[in-house]
């Protein structure tokens, strides 16, 4: 085992240190290109901010893959569909794109890891019974990795948000892949990952000076869904669930946003601020407090996970119920599926004193 930490240690430490350093370079970038976020009435922060902090992880990855990868096709395939979706990021940043042509270069990013890359969840087998995807195994792959980048891209709303939830995934992974024995391509693009993820959040933990932007939301995303298909290699239950219990937060907020907005009439890309982070916000706690409450939560998923996988699967069942029932009492305590009617007369009452008032 010490031989492994040894190992380890400097697949955080570089890419950790090189994205600390960089992302003063990508500040003075965003600010030449133009790639700043502008407050307005949706937007937490009062102040514009640099985007492009994608850009800074993403050149962690490349130096950390330089140094500790290995050339193979399927590695090929991660560093060309990595590229789309960052180049596709970063003009969001720069410009916002249109949410069809953002989804172009996600499902161009995703078609090269599954079609050259042949990242394929093919079958899946659990309780002695193996589910055979046949023809559809290419459609559920592409919808996994999409559904990935697009929950990165919605958590991302305050400060150190999409990027601690990215490290606590990668921490986790690595520490189940680390007691596992398995040293293979996820391995090193965890620890990799989890040291140009700290790397930035340093300078993007509340009071941020510079935002990841999409370009780093999406890549964040893009490499969680490889990681996680490439531990899909003889699929079961437990691998392919487990992964998506540790990103429990994001993909909880993404489901409540399409069912909040179908319900509402309105279209699944419009933006709001009824996301879970808003809904801690609206309860008076401060942007640092909400993010590390979500943090903890989303450290207990990973607990639970490690638990099941590693010690106990019936004490890893306990922790899970215990954190679906928080989040179904959040659910019935919040606006975040449907407002409330308690709610809207506060908001009405709210808006009539205010007319009142001008």
């Amino acid at each position: 085992m010490e031989e492994v930490i040894k190992q380890i240690f400097p697949m955080v430490v570089i890419p950790f240190l090189f994205v600390l350093f960089v992302v003063p370079f990508v500040k003075q970038i965003a600010a030449h290109v133009g790639a700043l976020d502008i407050p307005n009435e949706r937007k937490v922060h009062k102040t514009p901010m640099p985007r492009l902090g994608g850009l800074a992880i993403f050149f962690g990855f490349l130096l950390g893959y330089m140094i500790y990868g290995t050339h193979s096709p399927q590695m090929n395939s991660i560093l060309i569909g990595s590229f789309v979706i960052v180049l596709t990021g970063v003009f969001d940043d720069i410009k916002p794109l249109k949410a069809s042509t953002k989804f172009i270069g996600q499902l161009v990013a995703a078609c090269i890891l599954v079609f050259y890359g042949n990242f394929v969840m093919s079958n899946i087998s659990a309780f002695g019974i193996t589910i055979d995807f046949g023809p559809f195994s290419y459609f559920l792959t592409l919808f996994f990795i999409l559904g990935c980048i697009n929950c990165m891209n919605l958590i991302d709303g305050l400060d150190g948000l999409a990027g601690g939830i990215a490290s606590i995934y990668f921490l986790t992974i690595g520490i189940i892949a680390t007691m596992q024995g398995k040293f293979g391509l996820d391995f090193v693009l965890t620890f990799v990952m989890l040291g140009s993820t700290l790397g930035f959040l340093v300078h993007n933990f509340n009071p941020a000076s510079i935002f990841m932007g999409d370009s780093g939301s999406m890549f964040l995303g893009f490499i969680i869904a490889t990681i996680a298909l490439l531990g899909f290699k003889n699929v079961t239950m437990s691998s392919l669930i487990i992964p998506l219990l540790i990103l429990a937060i994001p993909i909880l907020d993404t489901l409540f946003a399409i069912v909040r907005r179908w319900l509402k009439g309105e279209s699944l890309s419009t933006p709001d601020k009824f996301h879970i982070h808003h809904q801690l916000l609206n309860r008076n706690f401060t942007q640092r407090q909400t993010v590390l409450i979500i943090y903890v939560i989303n450290i207990l998923f990973a607990i639970a996970s490690i638990v099941y996988v590693l010690k106990d699967a019936l004490l890893g069942y306990i922790i899970y119920g215990i954190l679906l029932l928080i989040v179904v009492l959040f659910v019935v305590k919040t606006n975040v599926v449907f407002e409330h009617p308690q709610e809207s007369k506060k908001k009405k009452i709210f808006k009539l004193k205010k007319n009142n008032n001008s």
